[in-house]
């Protein structure tokens, strides 16, 4: 038997208009397809896809088993017998409920198919497949309502898929991997929705590298473990950036290693002409030889605001004033100190907090704290202690880093409480 020729082509606006008025005119899927010149599971397929559902009425019938007569009174709610009446017009062919002549008496859910959503839908559809995430528009809109109210309650991605794992219908590593790439942004899902940013290890060939659009030639990790090497005693600052929101503000952070002494700086602009401000601004009130002995290394990542190394390493006049490195891609491990210092900035200002409202006060006192805090490390010293005694008090108050008694050292999100209250977190 010879095969139907069938354009084999995706179906068009024209197309799924004549699809609306086949089933509007109670046309079977057969009889829609010989139209359109199409297979007719395309056409099954297609209404069962795009078709809008809308919920029946509840209120003066709750219950519409086929078994409520056998029941009889008794039947109060859903049992292990619920069935509902089935209808060959929604359930077989054509497939939705476009102006059928019982609508009005009809007390089930119905499906109606419309050709401009459908085609929308569909579009809406063909670039998310050409982005390579294996869901629609629908299917993600359905997950992120799902897990968003509960990760806004702080449960974790696990605690979630543990109870709902046949309901979302994805894995957990894929849950993470569309979180994290802006998959359920729609639903007000983002990196920032997880209570804890989980570190997963990248198997072999399964990450594309990624591409270097800038050249770190002599500025690697490996040139720069040369450095330490061949000078030991050399001081090293790590520098890196803390955000609660893609959009700002921004905390630029450095760590003086020899010390475990943090200082921070606002900023709204994440460019590296802006973070480099800093830099010349700590220059003019340090004096260029005080800065060069504090800030001789910068350890940094690779972030897009780091990137311009020139306007880091030159002062004003274009005279060299430190030297940057840059750690390897992914590998913000190889800077541990700026981020595990950023533990204790995490414990003043979690994630979700806003930040439009801190001031560079504020940043002051926080880092103050966190520099009075004792270290187990360093015998019970503190990283304020440390800095005065090698760089003297005078430096510290420049920087802005202020002694804290120890009782009154405080680690909560209560330090900032002015803060909370004007944006009305607390």
């Amino acid at each position: 038997m010879r095969k139907p020729a069938y354009s084999n082509k995706h179906l068009t606006i024209d197309e799924r208009k004549i699809i609306q008025t086949g089933i509007e005119n109670r046309s079977s899927k057969a009889d829609i397809a010989r139209v359109i010149n199409k297979d007719p599971s395309t056409v099954a397929k297609e209404v069962r896809k795009h078709r809008i559902f809308k919920p029946r009425n509840t209120y003066k019938r709750p219950i519409i088993c086929i078994h409520i007569r056998e029941c009889g009174k008794a039947c109060r709610g859903r049992c292990a017998r619920y069935e509902e009446p089935g209808c060959r017009i929604r359930d077989v062919s054509p497939g939705a409920c476009n102006k059928c002549a019982s609508s009005t008496g009809c007390h089930l859910d119905k499906y109606i198919y419309d050709a401009e959503h459908a085609d929308k839908e569909y579009r809406r559809d063909l670039v998310d497949f050409r982005e390579g995430i294996n869901l629609t528009t629908k299917e993600s809109d359905r997950i992120g309502s799902i897990i968003a109210p509960l990760l806004k309650k702080g449960q974790s991605v696990y605690q979630i898929m543990a109870a709902h794992k046949d309901e979302i219908g994805i894995s957990e590593r894929t849950v993470y991997h569309y979180i994290e790439t802006g998959v359920f942004k729609s639903s007000g899902i983002d990196s920032f929705s997880l209570k804890e940013q989980v570190s997963r290890k990248q198997f072999r060939g399964k990450y594309k590298p990624r591409r270097e659009q800038t050249d770190y030639s002599g500025r690697r990790y490996s040139d720069f473990l040369r450095l330490i090497s061949d000078n030991p005693d050399i001081p090293v600052v790590e520098m890196d950036t803390v955000m609660n929101s893609p959009h700002g503000p921004y905390i630029q952070t450095f760590q003086f290693n020899q010390t475990k002494a943090m200082i921070g700086f606002l900023h709204h602009e994440k460019t590296s002409d802006s973070m480099a401000s800093t830099l010349d601004m700590l220059q003019e009130k340090l004096g260029s030889d005080l800065f060069c002995r504090l800030f001789p290394v910068i350890l940094t990542d690779r972030g897009s605001e780091f990137e311009k190394y020139g306007v880091f390493e030159s002062g004003p006049g274009g005279i060299t004033r430190c030297r940057l490195f840059y750690c390897d891609p992914m590998q913000s491990s190889q800077k541990p100190h700026v981020e595990n210092n950023h533990n204790y900035v995490r414990d003043i200002i979690p994630n979700g907090y806003p930040l439009g409202r801190i001031t560079q006060e504020d940043l002051d006192v926080m880092f103050s704290h966190i520099n009075s805090t004792a270290r187990k490390s360093m015998a019970d010293r503190t990283p304020y202690e440390m800095f005065v005694f090698l760089y003297g008090k005078e430096t510290a108050d420049i920087l802005g880093i202020n002694p804290i008694e120890r009782d009154k050292v405080t680690l909560k999100p209560c330090l900032l409480n002015h803060v909370y209250k004007r944006t009305n977190l607390l």
